[in-house]
C-alpha cells in the first residue's frame, strides 16, 4: 500500500510535534482528548535510552528491508501517539512498536525452530504459516539480542499480529498502531479506523480485527483462531465498557 504521509495525525513532518494534551481517566486508566485539540505528531521517537535506540535501528538496518524499516518507524511514531492519548507508558509503547518487526524477515525453518526451543504452543494453522510466528519469536529476540525483559513490552510486541484475549491497553495500542498507520493505505475504512483509534481503544481493536477478517475471508488464506477470539473478546470490552455504539 501507498505511504500517504509521514505523519500519523496531521500530515506534517515528524520535526514539526505539537504535543496531545489528554485529561486522564483514573477509572480505566484510559484518557479523554482536551477539546481543544485532536492532533498530534510524535516527535519523541521513543524514551529508550538513545544507545539502546540506536542499537535497534542499526540491527533492524542490518536485517530488514528499508522499506519494511519506514513501516517500522511509524508503527512506532504511531504507538507513542495513542500511548499519550489513553495515558499509558510513553516508553514501553515506544519500545515494542520499535521492535515489533524483528523477526518479520526470518525464514519459515528459522521460526519454527525457535518457537519450538521457547516451547511455544503451536496451532495447526501456525504449523502451515509460520510467517505468522515472527510476532511471538520477535519477543524472543528482543529478549535475547536486546536485554528486554519488561513483560509489558514483550507482549505487545507478541500480540502485535493476531491480538490476544485479554491483552493490556499497550498490547491494544502496538496491535493497531501496526494495522492502521498511514502506510497501510488512506481508504475511507482506514480513515474511521484511524479515527475510532483515537476515540475508544477496544472498539477500535473490534473493528480493525473484523477489517482483518474480511480481507482474509476474501482470499485463500487460512485464519488463525486467535484473530476471531481478539474480535470477540474486544466486542465484549467495547460493550461492557459502554462505549459501543448501537449497530
Amino acid at each position: 500500500m501507498i505511504r500517504q504521509s509521514e505523519s500519523i495525525w496531521d500530515g506534517s513532518s515528524t520535526n514539526d510535534a505539537t504535543h496531545l494534551q489528554v485529561i486522564c481517566d483514573p477509572r480505566n486508566s484510559l484518557s479523554v482528548p482536551h477539546p481543544s485539540t485532536n492532533q498530534f505528531s510524535a516527535k519523541e521517537h521513543s524514551a529508550l535510552t538513545p544507545y539502546r535506540r540506536q542499537s535497534v535501528l542499526s540491527w533492524l538496518n542490518e536485517n530488514v528491508p528499508g522499506k519494511r524499516l519506514k513501516h517500522i518507524l511509524r508503527v512506532e511514531e504511531m504507538a507513542i501517539a495513542l500511548a499519550r492519548l489513553y495515558c499509558l507508558d510513553v516508553e514501553r509503547a515506544a519500545q515494542a512498536g520499535l521492535m515489533h518487526d524483528l523477526a518479520k524477515f526470518f525464514n519459515p525453518k528459522q521460526l519454527l525452530q525457535m518457537a519450538k526451543e521457547e516451547r511455544l504452543e503451536l496451532d495447526s494453522v501456525d504449523v502451515a504459516n509460520p510467517h505468522l510466528l515472527h510476532a511471538e519469536v520477535g519477543a524472543i529476540v528482543a529478549r535475547e539480542e536486546f536485554g528486554i525483559q519488561d513483560q509489558h513490552v514483550l507482549d505487545a510486541i507478541r500480540n502485535h499480529t493476531l491480538g490476544r484475549p485479554g491483552m493490556s491497553p499497550l498490547s491494544c495500542v502496538v496491535y493497531l498502531a501496526d494495522s492502521l498507520e498511514p502506510g497501510r493505505g488512506d481508504t475511507p475504512e482506514l480513515a474511521e479506523l484511524r479515527q475510532t483509534s483515537r476515540q475508544d481503544l477496544y472498539r477500535a481493536v473490534w473493528l480493525t480485527s473484523e477489517y482483518t477478517l474480511k480481507f482474509l475471508l476474501a482470499t485463500p488464506n487460512l485464519i488463525h483462531p486467535r484473530t476471531i477470539l481478539t474480535r470477540n473478546w474486544a466486542m465484549q470490552m467495547a460493550i461492557q465498557t459502554g462505549k459501543a455504539y448501537k449497530q
